[in-house]
């Protein structure tokens, strides 16, 4: 069992920045891949950044590339997601997860297996 708490959410203006962490308990997690995901009403959910229990490595869906930055740390069981240059396309409920997948699957929804309760970040124009 790992669980997961995400902070960082609130609202901001366009062109302004967040950074939204994820705070694990329970398993191990720096054996853990972690992934960012969000959702807007009405949409599917969909896939941010992502980062393997090495942090050797990250993947970002095209929107977020240049902007956003996924990192972790470890030592205190937490990652990370910077977000820089917010937009209003930017806005939704983001949600943290973790897997044990192999890292070619971090991009898939369906590859997680504990996800957090998820933070709203509201980007006004």
């Amino acid at each position: 069992q790992v669980h997961l708490v995400e902070s960082g959410g609130g609202l901001v203006q366009a062109g302004g920045s967040l950074r939204l962490s994820c705070a694990a308990s329970g398993r191990t997690f720096s054996m853990y891949n972690a992934g960012w995901f969000r959702q807007a009403p009405g949409k599917e959910r969909e896939f941010v950044a992502a980062i393997p229990w090495s942090g050797d490595s990250t993947a970002y869906v095209d929107s977020v590339k240049g902007r956003f930055t996924i990192s972790r740390d470890n030592a205190k069981n937490t990652v990370y997601l910077q977000m820089n240059s917010l937009n209003p396309e930017d806005t939704a409920v983001y949600y943290c997860a973790v897997t044990q997948s192999w890292a070619g699957r971090l991009k898939e929804v369906g590859a997680y297996d504990y996800w957090g309760q998820g933070t709203q970040v509201t980007v006004s124009s």
